[in-house]
C-alpha cells in the first residue's frame, strides 16, 4: 500500500514539475525576447539571460528534490563556479544540462541547429548566445569568444544522451574545441540510479523510486600532451582518452 501511494504522489509530483518546467519556459521565452527588444547591448544582454536560466534551473533542481521526485549530490561544486571552464560531462539523462547550468552562473553551452529553428526555443538561445553546432570552424571561434568573456562552456561529448545498454561513443568535436581554445579540461562525472529520462523513456515513465542524480567534478584534464600534435591528430587522440577516462569513471562510480 505505501509502495503504491508513494508511486502515485511521485507520478503526480513529476507531472507538476514537467508542467512548471513548460510554463516556465514560456515565460522564459517571453522574457528573453523582451531582452532582445530592450537590451542592446548583446553582451550585456547574454549575461542576464544566462543568470536567469542559471537560477531558473537551480529552482527547478531544487523544487524536484523538495517533492522527492529526485534527490542530488555535487561533489566539487565549488570549481564549476570559477568562470572560463571547458565544462565536458557525460549524458545519461535529459536533466543533466538542467543540474550543470545550475551550478554554473555564466554557463555557455553547445546546442543542436535545429533550436534556433524552434519557434519557442530560439528565443531563449539567442538571447543567451548559445553555440549552434552546425559549422565546426564557427563554433571553435565562438567558443573561444565566450570564454574569453568569462564564461564556462558546457559540452557533451557524446553528442547525445546515452543509450542505456550501450557501449558509449564519443564526437570528436569537443576535444576538437579545447584543443584549439588551448584549454584544460573539467570533466564531471554524471550517474543517474535508477536510470530515467533517457533516450528510452517518455517523461512520464517514472522509476520504481525516488531517482538520485550525482555529479562529481573531478581535477582537470591538462590537453598539454594533445597539443604537440596537428590539431586533428589531436582531437583524434584527446576523444580516445575521454572515452577511456568515462567510460572507467563510471564503472568505478
Amino acid at each position: 500500500m505505501l509502495r503504491r501511494m508513494n508511486y502515485v504522489w511521485r507520478l503526480f509530483a513529476t507531472t507538476f514539475g514537467y508542467i512548471v518546467f513548460g510554463l516556465g519556459g514560456l515565460i522564459a521565452t517571453v522574457i528573453c525576447a523582451l531582452c532582445i527588444l530592450v537590451i542592446r547591448n548583446p553582451l550585456r544582454r547574454q549575461k542576464v539571460v544566462k543568470r536567469l536560466i542559471h537560477l531558473c534551473f537551480k529552482l527547478f533542481v531544487n523544487l524536484m528534490d523538495f517533492l522527492r521526485v529526485l534527490s542530488f549530490e555535487i561533489e566539487g561544486k565549488a570549481l564549476l563556479k570559477e568562470p572560463g571552464r571547458v565544462i565536458l560531462a557525460n549524458h545519461p539523462s535529459l536533466l543533466d544540462v538542467v543540474f550543470l547550468i545550475s551550478c554554473v552562473p555564466q554557463a555557455d553551452c553547445v546546442v543542436k541547429s535545429r533550436l534556433l529553428r524552434n519557434p519557442f526555443m530560439c528565443w531563449v538561445m539567442l538571447a543567451a548566445g548559445y553555440i549552434a553546432n552546425d559549422q565546426p570552424q564557427t563554433v571553435v571561434e565562438k567558443a573561444a569568444e565566450s570564454l574569453q568573456k568569462g564564461n564556462s562552456l558546457i559540452v557533451f561529448p557524446e553528442g547525445t544522451r546515452t543509450k542505456v545498454g550501450n557501449t558509449m561513443t564519443m564526437q570528436r568535436g569537443a576535444a576538437n574545441i579545447a584543443i584549439r581554445v588551448g584549454k584544460n579540461i573539467t570533466p564531471v562525472v554524471i550517474t543517474c540510479k535508477p536510470s530515467t529520462l533517457t533516450k528510452e523513456n517518455n517523461w512520464y515513465e517514472i522509476p520504481s523510486r525516488r531517482f538520485h542524480v550525482s555529479l562529481m567534478v573531478k581535477d582537470e584534464i591538462d590537453i598539454q600532451p594533445f597539443s604537440s600534435s596537428p590539431p586533428s591528430v589531436g582531437a583524434r587522440d584527446l576523444t580516445q582518452y575521454l572515452l577511456t577516462y568515462f567510460s572507467q569513471e563510471l564503472a568505478n562510480a
